[in-house]
């Protein structure tokens, strides 16, 4: 059974639900760079393009997303005194 909330959820109030959209966010976050960077591959292969930036490309989004996981896990703050 889904849990209901006994008020409005709030982002600046509720830490479990800012910590819940925190990790939807990632998620997306997640599928757009499986999403793009598998297509940019596809294409660099099926098309022999030779695409120099394909790579580098695909690393700095890997290290964007890392950060993203590194700032839930680690640095943000879901207690009840944060302010948001």
């Amino acid at each position: 059974m889904p849990r209901s909330w006994p008020r409005k959820p709030d982002r600046k109030s509720d830490p479990e639900f800012r910590r819940a959209e925190d990790v939807m966010n990632f998620i997306v976050h997640v599928m757009l760079f499986l999403a793009v960077v598998s297509g940019v591959w596809f294409v660099d292969i099926i098309k022999q393009a030779d695409w120099s930036w394909a790579t580098p490309f695909s690393l700095g989004w890997f290290g964007i997303v890392l950060l993203h996981i590194t700032y839930i896990r680690v640095i943000a703050n879901y207690s009840e005194k944060s302010n948001g």
